[in-house]
């Protein structure tokens, strides 16, 4: 089943409570986006929030895909450059499905959602992003047509002696 894909849908109290509940859960089960499980809504709910103060300031756009049932199951955010220089490319963050659909192509499904996105967004020419080495990701992403661009080693800490790299990834558009 595929998922419908909203860019900017209405911020609802139910949307703001599934993305939470979507990042909590992909969180506790191993998901590299910003966390480290345990995690609950409580650690979570502040970042969400300065997500959200950034898209009501304009500096973020939200992608959300729902199942048949209109669950929140997969969502990203795209985070725009403010330096003159780079205003070309476009940042996709806390790039996430549920658990109990990975596997299903959801992943995909929401990578090619933000590149379509993308192209409408005026002038942007790329997608940045960056994952946590020595989970695949890397490889998830290539093959969805994303190109590893750079690698900072032993940049992000998910405990005091477990450092992973920092993989910066793009996609052209054109």
């Amino acid at each position: 089943m595929a998922l419908a894909f909203t860019l900017d849908p209405a911020l609802t109290p139910d949307l703001r409570d599934g993305i939470l509940d979507l990042w909590t859960d992909a969180s506790n089960a191993g998901g590299a986006i910003g966390f480290v499980p345990p995690v609950d809504r409580e650690a979570v709910r502040p970042e969400l929030v300065k997500h959200l103060a950034a898209m009501a300031e304009g500096r973020h756009r939200l992608l959300v895909g729902r199942d048949a049932a209109g669950e929140v199951v997969a969502a990203a955010f795209f985070a725009f450059n403010t330096h003159r220089l780079q205003t070309h490319w476009v940042w996709l963050y806390t790039v996430m499905v549920h658990p109990r659909h990975q596997g299903q192509g959801y992943g995909r499904g929401l990578l090619a959602a933000a590149a379509d996105a993308a192209r409408g967004f005026d002038g942007i020419d790329a997608i940045r992003l960056s994952c946590r080495g020595g989970l695949g990701l890397e490889s998830f992403y290539g093959s969805c047509g994303y190109q590893e661009v750079g690698r900072i080693p032993g940049a992000i800490r998910v405990a005091p002696d477990d450092h992973r790299d920092d993989v910066i990834m793009l996609l052209p558009l054109g």
